[in-house]
């Protein structure tokens, strides 16, 4: 099993982010034997560095392809160019002697893969991998375009990661036209479920200004948080949006409330609360924004406010990306995968912004980012044939019309 065989020897590179412990340089060597072009575009500080692989799939000697497919129909720059997205880097193990095993050795208990990534994501990133070996080996001139982009800084700060190829490939004129991200998407059995969308996510920082002052003399002072209890209550009480078919109804929670001095005789001087919309393409977050503080203003408070926006929502309507997918899922397991926009972010929303039909389709996401983290043998292989049969499909609606 080739996709299970590189799936160990990346999980066995411990690429706690941001470091990628040279699994890209791995994988660059295995996709230029194949005729990719592989580009390091490294990125952040010393102390921080970010490892960011680009590898774009060219005819080696375009005779040898025009020999194996009689002609070429279409120049290589109009063919479409479908993009495999994920990370190398992977979460902290959190406490060793929790782990049955190291998770750092690819260890295999009761038909279990087991070590840290093996579902978050070195498995999808193996399969794409191996799912691109056997495509090319039958297609080896074909009809798309296929490249990879990896980032060693998706569970991290996500600042220098996939957002900073994205901008280098918008300025280069790159398109991209499908892409699969390889985040653990499914339930019970790979294949169930995909994303076609994400929510997205705005952070604000609060901080209502009152007046310091002894608890016994609360004529003198101004309680910061009395003055924010009314407005919290018009807020929680929002309907932001109704969602649409595809996305739930816009949410607003607040994550952290800080007041006080620590001593019960002293009025606060300033309360500072910390939320997060996660919102859906039905709002903006300039609307969101302006909703908001229109209820602060309302209440008349003396504040400010810090935003953050941690990524805009996505949404691939079914079309062409979707249906090969569909129909790969149908083909290999004989599942209807379910359409979902549910969870968190991933770096999709930064992928979103350039190419216009982005899924994320992955293994079971059961024990993601958790002590003895694994992957069921059983799912591996599938994995890897949907993703070929996906390249197989899109292959063939790109097809040369008949003259």
């Amino acid at each position: 099993m080739n996709t299970l065989r590189l799936a160990e020897e990346l999980i066995s590179r411990a690429s706690i982010t941001p470091l990628d412990a040279g699994c890209q340089e791995l994988l660059a060597q295995r996709l230029a034997r194949l005729g990719f072009a592989c580009e390091s575009l490294p990125s952040g500080p010393d102390s921080f560095r970010v490892s960011n692989l680009w590898a774009k799939w060219h005819p080696a000697r375009l005779d040898i392809a025009q020999t194996a497919s009689k002609s070429i129909a279409n120049p290589d720059s109009e063919l479409p160019v479908v993009v495999f997205a994920g990370h190398t880097d992977v979460v902290p193990t959190g406490p060793m002697e929790q782990w049955a095993s190291d998770p750092f050795t690819p260890t295999h208990r009761d038909g279990r893969l087991y070590g840290r990534g093996a579902s978050d994501m070195k498995t999808s990133i193996a399969a794409f991998v191996v799912a691109v070996e056997e495509f090319l080996a039958q297609h080896p001139a074909p009809n798309i375009r296929i490249a990879f982009l990896l980032t060693s800084d998706e569970e991290g700060p996500a600042v220098d990661g996939t957002v900073v190829v994205c901008k280098e490939l918008a300025a280069r004129g790159q398109k991209l036209d499908y892409c699969i991200v390889g985040e653990p998407t499914s339930v019970k059995r790979t294949g169930d479920m995909i994303k076609n969308g994400r929510r997205g996510t705005m952070s604000g920082k609060l901080t209502v200004k009152g007046l310091q002052g002894h608890i016994a003399y609360p004529h003198l002072a101004k309680n910061p948080i009395h003055l924010l209890a009314p407005a919290l209550a018009d807020l929680v009480q929002v309907e932001w949006d109704q969602g649409n078919d595809f996305f739930p109804p816009t949410t607003w929670q607040v994550s952290n409330y800080h007041a006080g001095t620590g001593a019960s005789n002293v009025i606060p001087g300033q309360a500072v609360i910390d939320f997060n919309f996660r919102f859906s393409t039905e709002s903006k977050p300039e609307s969101l924004q302006q909703r908001l503080c229109a209820v602060l203003d309302k209440h008349q408070l003396d504040y400010q406010l810090d935003w953050t926006i941690g990524g805009l929502p996505f949404l691939t309507r079914p079309g062409p990306l979707v249906e090969a997918v569909r129909e790969a899922i149908r083909a290999e397991t004989g599942l209807e995968t379910e359409l979902s926009t549910s969870g968190g972010t991933s770096d999709a929303r930064f992928i979103a912004q350039m190419c216009p039909q982005v899924i994320e389709l992955g293994p079971p996401n059961a024990t993601i980012h958790q002590v003895n983290e694994h992957i069921a043998v059983h799912d591996i292989e599938p994995l890897k044939n949907i993703y070929r049969r996906t390249l197989e499909r899109l292959h063939a609606a790109h097809a040369p019309k008949a003259p």
